[in-house]
């Protein structure tokens, strides 16, 4: 068992603002935006929880990205 619930501290990809953000990992795997506190951007997070290496893994990207 693993806990599922830390804080975490990230960098926004839109400013480099560093902040910290809590990570709730009982819902199981996430895709969620939340908005940078300094600059206002969207920033994309994504959370999985691989239950083979007991480890919850943190995707951030700036959300922005096109799919064609």
């Amino acid at each position: 068992m693993f806990m599922k619930f830390s804080t975490q501290t990230i960098s926004c990809p839109h400013c480099g603002h560093h902040q910290h953000i809590d990570v709730d990992g009982t819902c199981g795997d996430q895709d969620y935006y939340d908005d940078c506190r300094i600059c206002c951007n969207p920033i994309h997070l994504r959370l999985h929880l691989d239950e083979a290496r007991h480890k919850i893994e943190l995707y951030i990207d700036s959300g922005d990205e096109q799919i064609y």
